[in-house]
């Protein structure tokens, strides 16, 4: 009985893998890659509350580079002053960096989360009651 069962299960095997690659090829004529490499979008940041979790959760998102990126992140709050300046890295081949406050303790008002980019500078604001 075994030497039957190894057999069927090589022959599957083989006919799983030739089914498998012309799968991938079709995909690959859906979606290729060229497409997704030279996707091009416009830096931004964007900033999320959660009350439930007494968190401030902000999210800088840029194009994927060959290289690591140096950023400065920026919280400046409703008085304009800087309270808290962060160096951070994109590293290479990722597209988005997060960056978080706990909201107990942060003064209620307008606040502003900044990113410096090279010479190039994303803001975007939210408020806190």
């Amino acid at each position: 009985m075994i030497k039957y069962l190894f057999p069927f299960l090589f022959f599957l095997t083989i006919i799983n893998a030739e089914n498998i690659d012309s799968q991938s090829e079709e995909l690959a004529d859906e979606y290729p890659i060229e497409n997704i490499d030279e996707t091009i979008i416009e830096p931004s940041v964007d900033c999320l509350i959660l009350q439930d979790e007494n968190s401030i959760i902000c999210k800088f998102e840029t194009n994927r580079a060959v290289e690591d990126q140096d950023i400065v992140v920026q919280w400046i709050d409703p008085q304009g002053d800087v309270s808290r300046s962060r160096n951070m890295i994109v590293p290479a081949g990722h597209g988005s960096i997060y960056d978080y406050r706990y909201i107990n303790g942060r003064l209620s008002g307008s606040w502003t989360f900044k990113v410096l980019e090279n010479d190039k500078e994303y803001t975007t604001s939210f408020e806190l009651q």
